[in-house]
């Protein structure tokens, strides 16, 4: 069962296919580690409305699995423009996954990711 990550950073978009969750999981964050370190976006004025680096998603992690049509696991991290991180699930609508007392954005993703996968009863 192919589990997709993309990593979208601007334009850039990167794909990669891995054959468990905890592989995929671990490009996820290594990645969104390294993009979080040395991400500081300018604030921004649009007409009369201002952008704080926190309000901006500077790079988006999207993990998506098991099947090859139609995933039925799909969450993720954003990488804010403070450096910040903030970790979602969702199809259509990202909600925020809530993170637990001593608990960061990575490891709220890996047991939300967890907590999904044994309700649908899927090998990770």
């Amino acid at each position: 069962m192919p589990w997709r990550v993309t990593i979208r950073t601007g334009p850039q978009v990167e794909r990669s296919r891995f054959d468990s969750v905890p592989e995929a999981l671990d490009a996820v964050v290594g990645r969104c580690r390294e993009l979080a370190s040395g991400q500081r976006l300018a604030p921004i004025k649009v007409a009369r409305r201002t952008f704080e680096p926190v309000q901006r998603v500077a790079a988006r992690a999207e993990l998506a699995g098991p099947g090859r049509w139609r995933a039925r696991v799909r969450a993720g991290l954003d990488v804010r423009g403070d450096g910040s991180v903030e970790a979602w699930q969702g199809r259509a609508s990202r909600d925020v996954i809530a993170q637990q007392p001593g608990e960061d954005a990575y490891a709220a993703l890996r047991r939300a990711v967890a907590e999904t996968l044994s309700r649908l009863r899927v090998e990770p």
